[in-house]
């Protein structure tokens, strides 16, 4: 895959809807050409103290955001024509198609594609297990900053460049 835009978010609550932040990285001409990461207000705006715990962020952080719509406005012209990739596909999936519905917008359908399934297939068995960090490292790159969107966004196209 030459052309793509690999996507991660991280949520709030349990609330797939609870997008908090939102890290985007596009590839063009297996290239990366766009980092881009933006801090969400989600929706329901409140934190869990376990979803704190994974990636560091609370209320304090995201409480003058943007909401959903504002921030998504700003990477439609970014992946126009591209498909998306993330690594277990139907987390992030799920959360942009909960943010698409809690915000009452028509979800276009994007194509999307799983670096974590294409894991299980390419590497099978040699790996430990098949998390974000165990295949970015697998795939040469050394993913430091785990939860953080757009560390991972980066992670998940490193591996979809080596293996999608």
């Amino acid at each position: 895959m030459n052309d793509f835009a690999a996507i991660d978010f991280e949520t709030a609550n349990g609330q797939r809807s609870s997008i908090c932040s939102v890290g985007l990285v596009v590839v063009r001409n297996r290239e990366i050409t766009i980092r881009h990461y933006r801090l969400v207000r989600p929706y329901p705006n409140y934190y869990n103290y376990w979803n704190t715990q994974v990636h560091g962020l609370s209320f304090q952080d995201t409480a003058h955001a943007a909401p959903f719509p504002e921030v998504w406005r700003e990477i439609i012209p970014l992946i126009e024509g591209l498909p998306l990739v993330a690594h277990n596909r139907p987390f992030d999936e799920g959360c942009l198609k909960a943010a698409f519905q809690a915000y009452g917008m028509e979800y276009p359908g994007y194509p999307f594609h799983c670096t974590l399934r294409a894991s299980r297939l390419a590497f099978g068995r040699d790996l430990p297990n098949h998390q974000l960090q165990t295949v970015a490292l697998r795939c040469g790159y050394d993913l430091t900053q785990h939860h953080h969107a757009l560390a991972d966004a980066e992670a998940c196209a490193r591996i979809a460049l080596k293996i999608l």
